[in-house]
């Protein structure tokens, strides 16, 4: 699934899947290091996550984001 976002939001150029690490693309949301990450990189994000969805912070259900 990572890979098929980073494709959607290179515009289907493979470069940036190519030459960036996936955890750079998509960054696990519940680890200190992925949440950094993620909040680092520009928008629009790409998160990755495990979580049960009664975990999620309670902001990310009145937010904008797609999942």
């Amino acid at each position: 699934m990572l890979e098929i976002l980073s494709l959607i939001r290179s515009d289907g150029d493979p470069h940036w899947c190519r030459s960036v690490p996936n955890w750079d693309r998509g960054p696990w949301l519940e680890t200190v290091l992925g949440l950094r990450r993620a909040r680092g990189n520009p928008r629009p994000r790409l998160i990755s996550s495990h979580l049960p969805i009664q975990l999620f912070p309670k902001a990310f259900f009145s937010s904008k984001a797609k999942v």
